[in-house]
């Protein structure tokens, strides 16, 4: 059965950088030569970002450069910045305060009471605590105590599509379920100080968001609601050590090789074709494309293997310059943009992760 979604929202932090600020006070934290410096600016302005919000700053710089007294100013040359216990500790204050924020936007939207909510799948890669946010959107939201909980941690970009996946499981199995799934990631907290052109492009590209909706079985009156109907999932073949993220000493380390867009070119096409055949469509049926922007590059490497026109997948390009890479939430901003425009379906939603993971979901 499908997931009707009848309410989904989406918050950020209150305060946002412009990219060309974000690129100025980036070189405080390990540019040491003059070509570094312009490597260093050439890569912020290839990443298509314009602005991005952030829970460690304490003003919006989009106006001027200002530099949050989270991350100090290197000692020298060995300095990496906060600890991962401290960077820890600022997730554990400020997730649930951005996950509560999109998810009462979910609930207004759905017209559901929070005590009728039955289940709650909660989305992160970028923090660890426990209780961790879904014990506080309890009692934040008044949900119901019996709620049954289902937490999807450390996936990456494409955690709210196996989220979606999941909520879609509960929906079918048990009898009037609704289910409410929230993803929030603080990328920013795990800036990385040094220069390591791999975590530069990480520096560059990634935000802080939230994002989370109410869905249930139950078919509504209104025709015109989205649904999600169908969900795959596939590993690429050799390619598990081109995206990483792992746990360091001081916050979380990404690993994004250049090859990840050619990967993509050469083996997502086959998989999707595959898929989508097992569905009855094709790639020339599917109306409208909800692309993680994992970066510009992904996104080319997408449209380039799917043969995409450039309209078909515009949002993606939009929340990107407009929010940077929020990692898990990032796709359902796109879905929240494309229903409020009546996008046209049906919409393939992909988006990819550590291994090198490939998640879809199908909308009608």
């Amino acid at each position: 059965m499908p997931l009707f979604i009848y309410g989904l929202g989406t918050a950020t932090p209150p305060f946002a950088i412009a990219q060309e600020h974000a690129v100025q006070a980036a070189e405080q934290f390990g540019c040491h030569t003059h070509e570094q410096r312009r490597l260093l600016r050439a890569l912020y302005r290839l990443s298509r970002v314009r602005t991005r919000h952030s829970v460690i700053l304490e003003s919006d710089s989009r106006d001027g450069l200002t530099t949050p007294s989270f991350f100090p100013p290197m000692r020298d040359e060995d300095d990496r910045g906060p600890g991962t216990s401290a960077r820890m500790a600022r997730y554990e204050r400020e997730a649930p305060i951005l996950a509560a924020a999109a998810a009462r936007v979910a609930l207004r939207e759905s017209r559901t009471r929070p005590d009728a909510i039955t289940h709650l799948i909660s989305v992160s890669c970028t923090g660890f605590a426990a209780p961790g946010f879904d014990v506080v959107l309890i009692r934040e939201l008044g949900l119901s105590r019996a709620v049954e909980r289902t937490h999807i941690g450390f996936m990456g970009c494409h955690g709210a599509l196996n989220g979606l996946r999941v909520a879609r499981a509960y929906a079918d199995s048990v009898p009037g379920a609704r289910v409410l799934l929230c993803a929030v990631e603080l990328c920013s907290l795990h800036f990385q100080y040094g220069w390591n052109p791999n975590q530069i492009v990480a520096n560059a590209i990634f935000g802080d968001g939230a994002a989370a909706l109410v869905g249930c079985a139950d078919k509504p009156a209104a025709d015109d609601i989205w649904q999600n109907v169908a969900s795959g999932a596939t590993l690429l073949e050799d390619s598990s050590e081109l995206m990483t993220w792992r746990v360091g000493d001081h916050g979380f380390e990404m690993t994004l090789s250049p090859l990840v867009p050619n990967v993509i070119k050469q083996r997502l096409r086959p998989w999707i074709d595959t898929w989508l055949g097992q569905r009855g469509l094709d790639v020339d049926a599917v109306a409208t494309w909800a692309l993680h922007p994992g970066g510009p590059r992904i996104l080319e490497a997408c449209a380039t293997t799917l043969r995409l026109p450039p309209e078909t997948y515009a949002v993606s390009r939009d929340v990107l310059a407009e929010f940077g890479n929020m990692s898990s939430p990032t796709i359902l901003f796109i879905i929240d943009r494309l229903r409020q425009r009546n996008a046209p379906r049906p919409c393939v939603a992909v988006g990819f992760g550590p291994g090198l993971a490939v998640e879809a979901a199908l909308f009608r």
